[in-house]
């Protein structure tokens, strides 16, 4: 058989990374916390009255991880790639991008277009630029005002239902049902009436309709929920800690959780989805539209129930091995490897048998959020949600580019030395990662 010849392209020393030491950016209790990345502040209109007069905390604006030293901040994201100081392109996009949503309907391909390339954070539009990508907006700014209300107001009917505990239930049901009752068996007898409890509002009600019944069946979905919510980036202030603010956070994460687990009975709740609800809560919470920001749990509910449905079958267990299911993924970033670097793919998975699903596993359920600082992970879902096909095609060329980049070192490791590399995947240019990702689709693999 004739050997794939690899593209000269790849064989350039850019593509590259030079040794590094593996960054151990992880979710556990070792891992070390990088400083997090702090909220956009931007001058922005004067924002509408707020129709809740006791609207959650303002987000702080100094820096959000524990570490406060500032230098040792600005040197993590030198080292990955993230300078804090904007570069002129990103004053071109940030004005490209203003000028885009200035208009009275926006086009969404130019706008995919700009926004792919990444959203400045100084600009704080990235909050309007993903509901725009996530279909959560219409591109008729005209209808925003409207589709808002209605969506938030449907959240609130969501969480006024499934949220409320069954002696809620009980007791509004006795009391909009058993006044007038109450009040002529008093009369007449001179005693207090006992309330009628059916047998589907008992609290030992075995029954497939008693509401105690549902919500025993729930709470250990509930309490699993808690223990990921609390365990959300720990080395940020914003998602961990006593402030009031953490807290507010962490209730509001709490709360989409359960609402689509009720709703999404076929999944429910899987573990990890926190880690992939966490950024749009977070972009969106850090509005400086102040009314926006008030109603980022309601926003952030629906478009994490749109990004979710180009990936739930990932999370149905039973759909693991079906074309739709993880591990045909798995398979489909292994043959695109395959494609472009037949030498590197052959390494990994004949010589050294490195199975893909080792690290790809996470990669791609939890949407590289475990691999990057969350500065990065902003910018690579920029690139992510740009995509008009969906982000699951993107995510598999970043997949494959992020093999690419540590080729060199893959091709002179053994087993024990690719899994560890690609467990704890090292420090990049995320810049450079996305270039290498979009060169994957427009460049020939032969």
């Amino acid at each position: 058989m004739v050997k794939k010849r690899v593209p000269d392209w790849l064989n350039s020393s850019l593509w590259s990374s030079p040794p590094t030491d593996d960054r151990l950016l992880r979710y556990s209790a070792a891992s070390t916390p990088e400083p997090a990345l702090q909220p956009p502040v931007a001058v922005s209109p004067p924002a509408a009255a707020r129709p809740n007069p006791s609207p959650p905390p303002r987000p702080e604006t100094r820096d959000l991880a524990h570490s406060n030293n500032i230098d040792d901040s600005k040197s993590n994201n030198d080292r990955n790639g993230s300078s804090s100081v904007p570069s002129p392109e990103d004053f071109s996009r940030q004005a490209q991008l203003l000028a885009e949503l200035s208009k009275k309907v926006i086009n969404m391909t130019e706008l995919r277009k700009i926004a792919s390339l990444g959203i400045p954070d100084g600009a704080g539009i990235r909050s309007t630029v993903w509901k725009l990508l996530l279909g959560y907006l219409p591109p008729d700014r005209g209808q925003w005002s409207s589709e808002l209300a209605k969506k938030r107001s449907q959240y609130k009917h969501f969480k006024e239902e499934l949220l409320m505990n069954p002696s809620e239930i009980t007791r509004r049901l006795e009391n909009s049902t058993s006044c007038e009752k109450d009040e002529l068996k008093s009369e007449s007898s001179g005693m207090l009436s006992r309330s009628e409890i059916t047998h589907g509002e008992h609290p030992l009600s075995l029954g497939n309709s008693s509401i105690w019944n549902q919500f025993f069946k729930d709470t250990e979905i509930i309490e699993q929920i808690d223990r990921d919510v609390n365990r959300t980036h720990p080395d940020m202030h914003f998602f961990s800690g006593d402030s009031r603010l953490a807290k507010s956070n962490q209730e509001s994460l709490r709360n989409i959780l359960i609402v689509f687990a009720k709703l999404n009975p076929g999944i429910r709740y899987v573990q990890g989805m926190n880690e992939i609800l966490a950024p749009i809560f977070y972009v969106f919470r850090n509005d400086p539209d102040g009314e926006m920001a008030a109603a980022a749990e309601a926003d952030t509910f629906f478009c994490f129930v749109e990004l979710l449905s180009g990936f739930r079958d990932h999370f149905c267990q039973q759909l693991d091995n079906s074309v739709v299911g993880i591990r045909s993924t798995i398979t489909r970033l292994s043959q695109l490897l395959k494609e472009h670097d037949e030498e590197l793919w052959r390494h990994l998975e004949v010589t050294t048998k490195v199975n893909p699903q080792f690290y790809a596993f996470r990669w791609i359920t939890l949407l590289l959020t475990q691999e990057f600082n969350f500065a990065d992970c902003l910018h690579i879902w920029d690139t992510l949600l740009s995509d008009p096909e969906g982000p699951q095609e993107t995510l598999l060329r970043v997949c494959c580019a992020m093999l690419i980049l540590v080729r060199r070192r893959l091709l002179a490791g053994d087993f024990t030395a690719n899994l560890k590399l690609l467990q704890n995947y090292p420090s990049t240019n995320i810049s450079h990662l996305l270039y290498v990702a979009n060169k994957l689709r427009t460049q020939p693999s032969g």
